[in-house]
């Protein structure tokens, strides 16, 4: 009985609740439409106009109705017709405190209601009064900007764009450069997107510019990210369900003022591992989030009668690979599923010749090295099969969710000296090499200022049996390449395996190897690239490649046990 009478008491307080919300809403909306004839019986009469009780009238009922019902849809009109009203009195009565109150409601309505539909209006307001009546024009440019800024999607914003146009006219560059320096320092954050399967999620934090962040994991609980004088436009949460992987949902806020904390909830994980990055051009920052990895034996086995190759400036380059043997390749790991990667698509063509596009090269050499793969017996996905856009982060995201055991890249180099050519095969690691750079930089479409940056971050994240990995790969795939080739074309120059920053390889959890096939900008290279021929001998180059490190592994597999 006493349990009944509990849940009966909770559902008439419920019922009571949702009742008074409703009738609070009546009210409101009642009282807003008295308010809205007074003011309107108020601009089309001359006479009451004259009369400063008048205009209080009806400023006084918008002001019912904020003060008393705050949270309805009501309250935001309410407060703009308010300062409207005191704006207009401003200029029969000329009294500064009528101005001032404007100002303030004005300025009330943007902060308070910063999503409603009227609070790009509001902050327009605000920078046409410090323009047009206090005469204020850097504090006017500053309002402005924030149209501009805050409410992207606006309609104020052409209007506001037009006014500051006026005004960096009326100011000099200096001071327009400084302001609009100033008033950027808070980011936008513009979305967050996921890919997800079983044990293991990544999830990208899409920014206006350039944020500083840091992290912290909760074991077994969550991963939260705080991003500083950061903003979130429109929406005060943005709020994330993954169906399924390691994170069950995210959760994007505005945390102490001009921080925004993004929360990556895990799903019952109590050991969990994370990395975190960033990208540029756009920036964004990169969480992979899975499984806490086992340890790794920190003495690797060294083989026998192998020399040590010679190391120069951070590029490793000669006819031996690395006689370190990793973990991977003691316990005997097979090689069973493969992604191919055909680098650039969509409105990013890569580097160009005429009509001649590297995306286009790039995806028929995949199918080709697909196809090939295939018939070895090997399981084979591609990142795209058409003319597609993908960014850089889901190319690699998507090797993790297939669980793939390699990942490889193909591209097409270009260079302003037309008579470099040759073929090369990068892993990822750390560059000193200048024309190393240049490539890195032009394959991440970003500037070689931010290489620095990526070149910490992947010391950080790379670990060495990774390394030796891919270096392997990129050995046997690189000499593959270039025996194959030679034996049925001439004048096929080797560049060699070198390491490079490159964003399309960060975050594999495989080895890992970016080819680039060729120079689109020199002659003989580009025609060969344009002759099906030629890009299947390509391919079957990189098969070979490809079965040559599976078969060393299952022979040091053998040797081992």
């Amino acid at each position: 009985m006493k349990r009944s009478a509990f849940l009966l008491s909770i559902f008439y307080l419920c019922l009571f609740t949702l009742l008074h919300a409703h009738a609070s809403t009546i009210k409101a909306s009642y009282l807003l439409k008295k308010a809205d004839r007074c003011r309107k019986a108020l601009y089309r009469s001359k006479k009451q106009k004259r009369y400063r009780a008048n205009w209080l009238r009806c400023i006084y009922k918008y002001r019912k109705i904020y003060r008393l019902y705050p949270a309805s849809p009501e309250a935001p009109w309410a407060i703009y017709h308010s300062a409207n009203l005191y704006l207009n009195l401003f200029r029969y009565s000329g009294k500064k405190e009528d101005l001032e109150k404007a100002l303030s409601l004005y300025r009330w309505l943007a902060e308070k209601y910063p999503f409603h539909r009227l609070a790009d209006d509001a902050q327009f307001k605000v920078g046409w009064i410090y323009y047009r009546y206090k005469h204020n024009l850097q504090k006017a440019y500053v309002e402005l900007l924030k149209v501009e800024i805050r409410y992207p999607r606006g309609d104020m914003k052409a209007r506001a764009k037009k006014l500051l146009d006026r005004l960096a006219v009326l100011l000099s560059k200096k001071d327009t450069d400084r302001l609009k320096k100033n008033i950027n320092k808070r980011i936008a954050l513009k979305d967050i997107r996921y890919w997800s399967v079983s044990d293991y999620t990544r999830v990208v934090i899409d920014l206006e510019a350039k944020a500083r962040y840091n992290s912290r994991l909760y074991p077994g609980k969550r991963v939260v990210v705080y991003i500083r004088n950061a903003f979130i436009p429109y929406n005060k949460v943005i709020h994330r369900s993954v169906k399924e992987g390691a994170v069950k949902e995210i959760v994007a806020s505005q945390y102490k003022g001009e921080t925004v904390r993004v929360c990556l909830n895990l799903r019952n994980q109590t050991a969990s591992s994370y990395d975190i990055f960033h990208l540029y051009d756009p920036y964004r920052i990169v969480i992979d989030i899975g499984k806490k990895r086992k340890p790794q034996k920190k003495t690797p086995i060294r083989l026998k009668n192998i020399k040590k190759r010679k190391v120069r400036k951070g590029i490793r380059k000669a006819k031996r690979k690395d006689n370190v043997i990793s973990l991977a390749r003691q316990l005997g790991l097979g090689v069973r599923r493969i992604v191919i990667d055909p680098g650039h698509g969509g409105r990013d063509p890569g580097c160009m010749w005429g009509r001649i596009k590297e995306k286009d090269i790039t995806l028929r050499i995949a199918k080709l090295l697909a196809r090939r793969l295939k018939s070895m017996g090997y399981e084979v996905y591609l990142t795209r099969t058409r003319d597609v856009y993908l960014p850089l982060e889901k190319r690699t995201a998507i090797a993790n969710l297939k669980k793939a055991d390699l990942f490889v890249s193909i591209h097409v180099n270009a260079h302003r000296n037309k008579r470099i050519k040759g073929v090369e095969t990068y892993f990822l690691n750390m560059a000193t090499d200048e024309r190393a750079i240049l490539v890195a930089a032009r394959e991440n479409a970003t500037s070689e200022k931010n290489i620095s940056d990526l070149q910490s971050i992947i010391s950080e994240l790379m670990l060495n049996t990774k390394i030796h990995e891919s270096s392997k790969l990129a050995y046997d795939i690189q000499e593959e390449i270039i025996g194959t080739l030679r034996k049925k074309y001439r004048y096929v120059q080797n560049l060699g395996v070198k390491q490079g920053p490159f964003y399309v390889l960060v975050g594999a959890r495989m080895p890992a190897v970016l080819i680039e096939v060729g120079f689109i900008t020199n002659r003989l290279e580009r025609n060969r690239l344009m002759n099906k021929r030629y890009e299947q001998t390509l391919a079957t180059g990189i098969a070979k490649g490809i079965q040559r490190y599976v078969e060393e592994i299952q022979n040091i597999a053998s040797a081992t046990y």
